[in-house]
């Protein structure tokens, strides 16, 4: 077991593409504190949102573990939804650090998956989550976020994805109906594309077309509060159709990673719209896989604590030797 440690106090930070969280962690032994929230594109990096937020802390971070949305190379992440360039020595640098550690936003998100409280993620369907096997997790925000958890050596090993960049088409009539009317990102439809924030937008935009209505340029926001005025208006029928969706790609992601431990949903889309989810008709999209026959023994969740992560991250500066991470290889300092 690998005797790599990180000096207390902890900042950890959770980076999109819109808003950056933080929370310190005095020791090991100690609660997270409360969070403290900057928007991404207020600073030019992390250096400067991070001495912008250790003004709401007791005092400065000896170590700091971040994740973000973006692929990680080596030490650096570049946020896929944002300017940032994150260079870790180059923070540890300017902040003075011990140590740090980056993540993919939903690496992190996977290797928080052992932490998360069973109350913070109720289930959708009526199997119990089990963690015994391979685990995913996925979830549309800004972006599209895709990551998996396995075991190897008594430690938890993530394994990072860009899956939500992967082509995505239509499976159902009334896909095929909206998916010539679908805007396209980068010339092409993807998961992200489709499942996102903007997707959700996208498919309703879509959906109104194929009806013969006139296209909405309302934004997501704009889309879950008219949804929520009216059960049963256009907005209300779109997000019943992004939910089916949603279950498809996960059941997809699930036989990709033969995930027998589990699929979680996150981000910060699926908890705001969680009162337009069938559970019977997702799962009926999650399991319709054939010839795949485990799918019915699949348990699925919905996380809707934005905590998750952060504390997750958390018990990495905890207990490094219960994670299978080069900290070696890809530790600032």
């Amino acid at each position: 077991m690998t005797a790599f440690a990180f000096p207390f106090p902890v900042l950890v930070a959770d980076i999109g593409g819109t808003n950056v969280r933080f929370a310190m962690q005095g020791a090991a032994d100690q609660p997270l504190s409360a969070h403290v929230h900057r928007k991404t594109w207020d600073y030019p990096g992390l250096a400067e949102a991070i001495e912008s937020a250790i003004s709401e802390f007791s005092a400065r971070p000896a170590s700091v573990i971040a994740c973000g949305a973006g692929p990680v190379v080596g030490r650096t992440l570049k946020l896929t939804n944002a300017p940032w360039l994150i260079d870790g020595p180059e923070v540890a640098g300017k902040l003075g650090l011990g140590r740090g550690l980056l993540l993919n936003d939903f690496e992190a998100q996977a290797l928080s998956l052992p932490t998360i409280p069973q109350g913070w993620a109720p289930g959708i369907g009526p199997l119990p989550y089990s963690q015994r096997g391979t685990q995913v997790i996925l979830g549309p925000g800004t972006g599209l976020g895709v990551a998996a958890l396995t075991e190897l050596s008594g430690r938890h090993t993530p394994i990072a994805s860009e899956a939500c960049h992967i082509g995505f088409g239509p499976a159902t009539d009334e896909e095929w109906a909206i998916w010539p009317h679908l805007e396209r990102a980068h010339g092409r439809i993807t998961t992200e594309s489709v499942i996102s924030g903007p997707g959700l937008a996208r498919v309703h935009r879509a959906r109104l077309t194929v009806e013969g209505l006139t296209p909405s340029q309302a934004d997501t926001p704009e889309i879950v509060a008219a949804a929520l005025a009216n059960r049963e208006g256009e907005e209300a029928k779109s997000l019943r159709l992004f939910w089916r969706i949603v279950g498809r790609l996960a059941g997809d992601i699930a036989v990709a990673f033969v995930a027998l431990g589990g699929v979680t949903l996150a981000g910060g889309v699926l908890p705001r719209i969680v009162e337009f989810l069938d559970e019977g008709e997702f799962r009926r999209a999650f399991e319709d896989k054939a010839p795949i026959g485990f799918m019915t023994k699949i348990p699925t969740r919905l996380v809707t604590h934005s905590d998750t992560v952060l504390v997750g991250m958390a018990a990495i500066a905890a207990r490094p030797a219960s994670y299978g991470i080069d900290f070696d290889a890809r530790s600032w300092v």
